[in-house]
């Protein structure tokens, strides 16, 4: 068990001498990065110890002791009672010999993906990165490997800005159900054990039921947290929905400002990202999990879902989105002001599979083509047009979108429109109604004036022509299943 003093000490020295300090009022004082808002598109990564059983998802800590569930059963029938092959028995199964961060940096820059945001330590309290703070880490155990340290240095050799995650708060109560039944989670357990504190959980969709994490393990969370902020640097920290617990709030607010602080001190720019109502609105980054927002926001937001339906990390029965639909979804996420962060989950052994790497290639061609409609690009004056209304909210994206070929999303940048067709018409004639001549009657409406029309990947330019219905933009030569973005040159 470490001696926190010191590093709560460091904590508030640093806050006390930088610019934010430990309230909103001061944390107000934040601005969203101009490296990631002009992103727009990154890799979420589920690596870790639950890879190694790969089965059910990335809960498989919590849910193999939940008495009942499938996990539960298939960890009886495959490896034995839970009292003599528990959960921490994995770790030196995942070896993780096939691991090469050269390769995974390679794969995501060829996706197009602009910043990658490994899971440093999920709620099973394994760190996938070299601490001081546990010896219940991947630099020790398992793959005996800086998992995060290698990436940071792979990530920023090609040019991709290193994030990182942390799932550390949701521990407190994670691995509870173990001490339900004779399993390997028992009493006493405290601070430095890899099982610790395994508490009661209220209910899971109400975070104001939850029992209160004592100050200990709050103080303790903070550490961690702020330990990763210094060895890694990450430029961006993601944390999942538990640290919109009251409790939390104290600590979260001085994790902000010390993170804050130290990127001042740094010279770069960072980022928080949360859910809900974590932090107060303006301090941080809001992200919507497995969902969109229905409507274009004045704020940039992000979109963090998974190629996988069922799961985050790689299981053997993992059902794989098409790449279609995910670009559709990048596409409309960017046109709202937000960014799109994809996860991929990568085998025990290090390698990801065939079917995440098809997906990931299938979008890294499409963003080779049309990336100038993505990168860089703001927001007009809105989003798109067309009948097909997105389901606004978090865990929406389980329902396959059906577009049309009415379905347009607009970007601009400099003296460029980008009309994007979600669904490219088969006769090859697209008609983009907010681009109409200009009528009084009709408002809002578009007075520019279109000096020409292209259509990325294509060197034949379309026929186009203009009238009270809108831009008619003929290319019968155009045949993709895929989006396909039409540039509007503007005077």
């Amino acid at each position: 068990m470490y001696d926190m003093k010191p590093y709560l000490d460091e904590i508030d020295r640093v806050i006390a001498k930088g610019p934010f300090h430990d309230d909103w009022d001061s944390l107000s004082a934040f601005r969203t990065p101009e490296w990631y808002q002009q992103a727009k598109f990154g890799i979420f990564i589920h690596w870790g110890v639950y890879s190694v059983p790969a089965f059910g998802n990335e809960w498989y800590s919590r849910n193999m002791y939940m008495q009942g569930s499938r996990e539960f059963e298939h960890h009886v029938n495959t490896y034995g009672p839970q009292k003599a092959f528990g959960y921490k028995d994995f770790i030196p199964l995942f070896k993780a010999e096939n691991f090469d961060p050269d390769a995974w940096a390679e794969l995501f820059a060829k996706t197009g993906a602009r910043y990658v945001v490994p899971v440093a330590e999920h709620h099973d309290g394994f760190q996938m990165y070299k601490s001081e703070i546990s010896h219940w880490n991947a630099f020790e155990m398992g793959p005996k490997r800086d998992v995060l340290g290698e990436l940071k240095r792979s990530f920023e050799q090609r040019g991709l800005t290193l994030g990182a995650s942390s799932h550390r708060v949701e521990h407190w109560f994670f691995m509870n159900p173990g001490k339900q039944f004779e399993s390997d989670i028992h009493e006493p357990l405290e601070r430095g054990d890899f099982y610790w504190p395994a508490m009661p959980e209220g209910h899971h969709h109400d975070i104001h039921s939850q029992p209160y994490p004592t100050d200990e393990y709050l103080q303790d969370w903070l550490v961690r947290t702020c330990e990763i902020i210094d060895r890694y640097q990450p430029k961006l920290l993601y944390f999942d929905w538990w640290i919109q617990h009251e409790a939390v709030k104290p600590y979260l607010k001085k994790l902000a400002a010390y993170y804050y602080n130290r990127a001042h001190e740094w010279g770069v720019e960072v980022a928080i990202t949360y859910k809900h109502e974590a932090f107060m609105f303006g301090a941080a980054v809001p992200d919507v999990e497995r969902g969109q927002f229905a409507d274009m926001k004045p704020y940039f937001w992000q979109t963090d879902t998974a190629i996988a339906r069922n799961s985050w990390c790689y299981t053997e029965g993992n059902q794989f989105k098409p790449a279609v639909g995910l670009i559709r979804d990048l596409v409309d996420i960017v046109s709202k002001n937000g960014t799109l962060l994809l996860n991929v989950g990568p085998k025990a052994d290090g390698t990801i599979s065939a079917e995440d790497t098809a997906v990931l290639t299938e979008i890294g061609e499409w963003m080779a083509v049309n990336g100038e409609a993505i990168y860089g690009t703001k927001v007009w004056r809105k989003f798109g047009e067309g009948p097909t209304k997105i389901e606004e909210g978090q865990f929406t994206d389980s329902k396959e979108k059906v577009f049309t070929s009415q379905d347009i999303r607009f970007t601009v940048k400099g003296s460029s429109l980008y009309a994007t067709a979600l669904v490219w018409p088969e006769d090859g004639r697209l008609t983009i109604r907010s681009l109409a001549e200009a009528d009084a009657s009709r408002l809002p409406v578009f007075h520019g004036i279109i000096r020409d029309v292209r259509i990325l990947g294509y060197a034949d330019a379309p026929a186009w022509s203009r009238d009270a219905e809108g831009l008619h933009v003929h290319a019968p030569g155009v045949h993709s299943d895929k989006p396909v973005v039409v540039k509007i040159l503007l005077d």
